[in-house]
């Protein structure tokens, strides 16, 4: 079986279709076949030659838009198994490097390593990959990879662990094609496993209210929703598609339920991907890395307790103040 991953060997999503071959086809040998763009691993889920793993969302720059809008237009692909990885990013330079001007990556990469770039005042250079960043890495430039892709190259690290921030990771999305996810899909048949839903909703009215709308319909089922984003409707002003992320399966009967309601009101559904439900954890709000300049709901409580004649502990708890 083909596994079709952006490359050259050394990339994260390398990486990511390595687990994927451990995790998901345990009984079957395993041929990487590394491609040049999204694209082409697309092109080739399409058309029958095998699985993909792409790039999904990162806990730093979000979704992966370009991978999105094309899993949403595709005619004959659906996601079926999510894949986590850590992220860490070193800096590596040539043997043969001269004075450092430039920095090389892909966009997410270079995204990720901001306070580095900024640091070293370097010219961003874009990659299609951050393996074939070092792969083609010139004497006056520095490339954003994997750890063992210097090694790989030949090169030297100039740099370790350069990303922004400490925890970052990316999900990756495993790819088959429509029919070979429904008949080798053996999720459903282990009903003791809880999934997550991605589908694509495009309301077909437009006015006040109807997003408010649609959202009514998944609350009054009963059904949690982790992620909702818009993306535009190509080449047509103010349309746009919601991607939804749901904690359910598409079998479910309160799911079910939604997709009719949906049908009702006469908009249009696609289910993008199916797979085994993340585990996530609950931080402290304190533990938020909140946007500067908002208003802190937290800062605000404390704000009118105060004026009420309450004292509040660090944790934002008031209590009667002392006389």
């Amino acid at each position: 079986m083909k596994l079709f991953y952006l490359g050259p060997e050394g990339s994260f999503t390398f990486q990511a279709a390595r687990i994927a071959g451990t995790k998901c086809f345990t009984n079957n040998e395993i041929e990487y076949v590394a491609c040049a763009s999204e694209r082409e691993i697309f092109n080739n889920v399409e058309q029958g030659r095998g699985d993909g793993i792409i790039a999904w969302e990162n806990n730093v720059e979000g979704y992966v838009a370009t991978n999105l809008d094309r899993l949403m237009n595709s005619h004959n692909v659906a996601g079926t198994q999510r894949i986590s990885l850590n992220i860490q990013f070193d800096a590596f330079v040539r043997p043969d490097c001269g004075e450092i001007t430039e920095v090389t990556a892909h966009p997410h990469g270079l995204a990720q390593c901001t306070q580095f770039i900024e640091e070293h005042n370097l010219r961003e250079v874009p990659s299609s990959s951050n393996s074939a960043a070092c792969k083609d890495l010139k004497p006056h430039q520095v490339a954003l990879a994997p750890h063992k892709s210097g090694e790989l190259y030949g090169l030297h690290t100039w740099q370790e662990s350069v990303q922004d921030y400490a925890h970052a990771h990316t999900d990756f999305l495993l790819l088959q094609s429509r029919e070979k996810a429904l008949d080798t899909n053996t999720i459903r048949e282990n009903c003791g496993i809880e999934c997550e839903t991605i589908l694509t909703v495009i309301p077909l009215s437009i006015g006040p209210g109807v997003i408010a709308n649609l959202l009514d319909v998944f609350r009054d089922n009963g059904l949690n929703m982790t992620s909702l984003i818009s993306r535009p409707i190509k080449g047509v002003d103010g349309t746009y598609s919601f991607v939804i992320t749901i904690d359910a399966a598409p079998w479910e009967s309160s799911v079910q339920h939604v997709f009719q309601e949906i049908e009702e009101h006469g908009d249009w559904l696609k289910i993008m991907a199916v797979y085994p439900q993340r585990t996530t954890h609950s931080l402290p709000i304190k533990q938020w890395n909140l946007p500067h300049r908002g208003i802190n709901a937290m800062l605000t409580h404390m704000r009118v307790s105060q004026e009420h004649g309450l004292s509040t502990d660090c944790d934002g708890e008031s209590g009667e103040e002392q006389a």
